[in-house]
């Protein structure tokens, strides 16, 4: 019986066993948040530990690592990638040393591979802010091994549903599936906003239309979002952080509406939401 890193066995019932770990997408947002305690979204995430079971590994879909065909680190050192520019000094230096986890990137590769997808491997490939800026808040202690997984912008998202689908039985074996990118995330209208601020309508349409699909089980409609999701385009004018959590979505049981566990904005234009899919 597979066993959490806690060393302690989970329960299901009242029988010894290990109920899968959910998959979860995170929006990450500004790396900003890692330094803003007064944010709800850095709170949620300062609390995340205490909401799902320690995972054993963490396979991390960034939608900061772009490859033509899913990819996966092999490093076994991660560095810690300062993948922005104009932030204070204070976040350049901080480090996310967690172990990578180069035995779980094989896994997933031959899961993938299975499946039918090309799958590449990097040996040097590091964890961007869209992986550490989420862990270094959820698990500080950077003491749980991982990897990262690449989007592909050209794809759509069934394509990145199919791939959380074929990584769904690593969830039985106590790895954490997170999807981490953005609810909503216009660039272009971010600059310069308060972190506080109200945000616009069109922000607030669609993200209601998706967070009610997904709380709905509606897959059908999630994967039709760019036609069928109100301003879709405007709240991701390039799909990329979007594409996290339809492999969170994929890697949940079909049809499954998911656990709204957070939501919030921040500075207007970027919804913050966080989903759980079992």
């Amino acid at each position: 019986m597979p066993i959490c890193c806690t060393g302690s066995p989970r329960h299901h019932g009242s029988a010894a066993a290990m109920a899968p770990l959910p998959a979860l997408f995170i929006s990450h947002g500004s790396p900003l948040l890692a330094l803003e305690p007064e944010a709800p979204a850095h709170r949620f995430l300062k609390d995340l530990a205490t909401l799902v079971e320690r995972p054993k590994a963490i396979l991390a879909i960034s939608a900061h690592w772009e490859t033509p065909d899913p990819a996966l680190s092999l490093a076994e050192r991660p560095q810690t990638i300062h993948d922005f520019r104009g932030f204070p000094p204070a976040l350049f230096a901080m480090q996310y040393p967690a172990p990578g986890a180069p035995t779980l990137a094989r896994q997933a590769g031959a899961l993938l591979a299975q499946a039918g997808l090309e799958v590449t491997f990097s040996r040097t490939r590091g964890l961007d802010h869209g992986a550490w800026t989420p862990l270094t808040l959820a698990w500080p202690a950077a003491d749980i091994p991982i990897t990262q997984l690449s989007v592909q912008p050209h794809r759509d998202a069934a394509h990145h549903a199919a791939v959380g689908a074929a990584l769904r039985p690593l969830r039985d074996e106590g790895v954490l599936v997170m999807g981490s990118g953005s609810f909503s995330h216009n660039l272009m209208e971010f600059r310069g906003q308060d972190p506080a601020a109200v945000p616009p309508v069109w922000v607030t349409r669609f993200a209601d239309w998706m967070r009610q699909a997904l709380t709905e089980g509606r897959h059908a409609d999630l994967l039709a979002w760019e036609r069928l999701a109100p301003e879709a385009k405007r709240n991701h004018p390039t799909p990329e952080h979007l594409w996290p959590l339809y492999t969170a979505l994929g890697a949940g049981t079909p049809n499954t509406p998911a656990r709204l566990l957070h939501s919030s904005t921040d500075r207007a234009i970027l919804a913050m939401d966080a989903f759980a899919f079992d």
